[in-house]
């Protein structure tokens, strides 16, 4: 054999091998992978991921169908009629005396029917035969209502009574065996919890939103709003959703949904409901005698804020400060004095103003009720018997007495003073005894005006001391050292407390 021939034979062994040897390779990872395979599929198959995090929670709910078909039927719509009478468009027509110099130039009015003005709402039925629980303003000034049931059924309802201050109104039908929605305790439920919205809005037809309890306790300052202490909701409310309910997952009823906020009309999830305990307290009075009494300790009250805390030397920022106290009232008779702080009613404590008034409120006039106070740094207990509340009487604005020129003042508050003089009193229209200094200029940069002191203004007290010219208000400053300052303001009849703290 040549070397040429036995260099080729060498060669053709050598591929041989080493492409045996690739396959042998290849064969050996790929058993790898089957094997790897296989050892993965033995194992327990791992959870798909959830699609949302209700659904991955145990025991949790991913539907509220069965919910809403138990609560559905017990809502309602109501429609309600107001005729407004046309504008008359020729007052002069038919004068005799026109139509002397104007003859038949002057056209005749034509005879024009009633204008009919149409509001949508919801309710919610509260007893078998009948009673619908809505809002006040649905059916303000109505002259026909209907409702419309959940069978379809169009029935013509009237007022049994309503209540402009809670917002809520009784409404009757002729109809039994009606599907009711039972009442729940507002006062359990906790921000956080979830609870469905249930109306008509927008007329389009019975519709149902979710969300949470957002906070409680809350004021809009909308509408009357004497008595409010709502459930704030991010469920979906709209115009006609008004007086629909607001119901926990067990199903009953804890809001009369009544208020949104917002700048467009429509929601942005931030919609208020009047509680039910509230709505059944108001309900039980009108269907008993068509009214509700209410009643009323005679103060003027405000939260306590760390300034006026720290102002009072009070070790905890609790409870409200009384700000004028109404002669002949039950906190007059009680022994009630400007500046006390009250920290609880009958045992419970009060953090707020509003929340002290719907207390009151609540309760029949002529109860006797225990004041927990705290006054000049002591705490005491007073008894009061409460009177009866009435709504005040619509009063024209106040006119501001002082002028808006002058030079910006000087000093540590940012303003200058002079005394009330009888003239002043009777132009600021003052009651008689009330004295004070009055708020001539002010800085717009100053303290005082950060504080919410404008001119017109009369400061009573300084860090509860009676002023009555700027000397006093100066000593006062001086004995204040670098705490914030406690006055007693009289702004257009409404006397406060205010917190300043003085340029240094």
């Amino acid at each position: 054999m040549s070397n040429r021939n036995f260099f080729d034979s060498v060669r053709r062994a050598w591929s041989r091998r080493v492409a045996l040897g690739f396959v042998l390779a290849a064969s050996v990872v790929a058993c790898s992978r089957a094997g790897a395979s296989q050892q993965i599929a033995s194992l327990p198959a791992a959870p798909a991921p959830a699609v949302s995090g209700i659904a991955a929670m145990p025991g949790a709910t991913t539907s509220y169908a069965d919910l809403v078909a138990r609560v559905a039927p017990a809502v309602v719509t109501v429609r309600s009629e107001i005729r407004v009478r046309a504008p008359q468009q020729q007052p002069f027509a038919d004068d005799p005396f026109f139509r002397q110099f104007f003859g038949d130039r002057i056209p005749r009015e034509q005879q024009q029917a009633p204008q009919r003005e149409e509001g949508l709402g919801s309710g919610v039925v509260v007893s078998a035969d009948g009673y619908i629980l809505t809002n006040y303003h649905v059916v303000d000034g109505a002259q026909q209502i209907k409702v419309e049931l959940n069978d379809r059924r169009v029935l013509d309802a009237k007022v049994v009574g309503s209540d402009q201050p809670s917002d809520l109104a009784v409404l009757k039908i002729d109809a039994t065996g009606l599907p009711v929605l039972p009442l729940g305790n507002s006062d359990v439920v906790r921000v956080g919890d979830v609870v469905l919205a249930v109306g008509n809005p927008l007329g389009i037809g019975q519709s149902v939103t979710s969300g949470i309890v957002s906070a409680k306790g809350r004021t809009t300052g909308v509408g009357d709003g004497s008595f409010s202490d709502f459930i704030q909701t991010d469920a979906a409310i709209n115009r006609g959703n008004s007086g629909g309910a607001l119901v926990n997952t067990a199903g009953e009823l804890v809001g009369i949904n009544s208020q949104i906020l917002s700048p467009s009309g429509g929601s942005i999830g931030i919609g208020f409901a009047i509680p039910s305990n509230m709505a059944k307290g108001v309900m039980d009075q009108l269907l008993k005698s068509g009214k509700v009494r209410r009643g009323q300790l005679g103060v003027i009250v405000q939260p306590v804020t760390s300034d006026i805390a720290r102002s009072l030397d009070l070790k905890e920022i609790r409870g409200v400060i009384v700000s004028s106290v109404q002669q002949g009232s039950a906190a007059e008779s009680a022994g009630l004095k400007q500046g006390d702080v009250i920290t609880a009613l009958n045992g419970a404590a009060i953090s707020d103003s509003n929340e002290l008034r719907n207390h009151i409120a609540s309760t029949q006039p002529g109860t006797d009720v225990t004041l927990d106070v705290l006054r000049d740094g002591r705490a005491q207990q007073l008894h009061a018997r409460l009177g009866e509340y009435h709504p005040p009487k619509a009063e024209g604005e106040r006119a501001d007495a002082s002028d808006n020129g002058g030079n910006a003042g000087s000093g540590k508050l940012g303003i200058t003073v002079e005394p009330v003089t009888p003239d002043i009193a009777r132009q600021l229209q003052l009651k008689p005894g009330e004295q004070g200094v009055v708020v001539g200029e002010v800085d717009p940069a100053g303290p005082a005006a950060d504080a919410g002191i404008s001119q017109g203004d009369v400061i009573e007290q300084v860090n509860r001391q009676p002023v009555r010219s700027a000397t006093d208000v100066a000593t006062a400053l001086q004995h204040a050292g670098s705490r914030p300052v406690l006055m007693l303001v009289n702004h257009r009849g409404t006397v406060v407390f205010l917190t300043v703290t003085p340029r240094a």
